[in-house]
Order: C-alpha cells, then structure tokens, then sequence
C-alpha cells in the first residue's frame, strides 16, 4: 500500500492535516488546503478525510491528486 509514498519528516507530532498540504507545496495557502480538505479530496490512511485540523502523527499516510506522502517524525540527534 505505501510502497509508493515520499516520506516526510515532521519536527514534532501531531501536525494538523492542512499544514501538510501547504508545507509540502500540495496547496498555495492554508486556505486552500482547508478548502480541498472540505471537500473530500484528500485521503488519510486510505479513508476519505474532511477534517480540516485532522491531527496527523508519524505513520500516517495522506494522500492528494496521486500523491501519497507518509509521515516520519525526526529522529533527534
């Protein structure tokens, strides 16, 4: 299922589902990314999500327009 995603490494967890959208370039603003989010363009873990401020945590798996991206936290130094 997730062979095909592009991990991405987040600083801290949770992060909420439309900050991921616009910090990896998926959406041109929060606004946007709250506005596909809404309108059930956006997957998490296989499963349609509408919640703007889903709380996403390492593992999960968000997926938009085709692209799947997986969520790793860093690993401190």
């Amino acid at each position: 299922m997730n062979e095909h995603a592009r991990v991405i490494d987040i600083d801290r967890e949770p992060i909420e589902l439309y900050k991921i959208l616009k910090i990896e370039n998926l959406a041109q603003s929060g606004g946007e990314a709250k506005h596909v989010i809404a309108d059930g363009f956006v997957r998490v873990n296989g499963v349609v999500e509408t919640r703007k401020r889903k709380k996403i945590l390492s593992g999960d798996v968000v997926e938009f327009e085709g692209i799947k991206l997986r969520v790793r936290l860093k690993r401190k130094a």
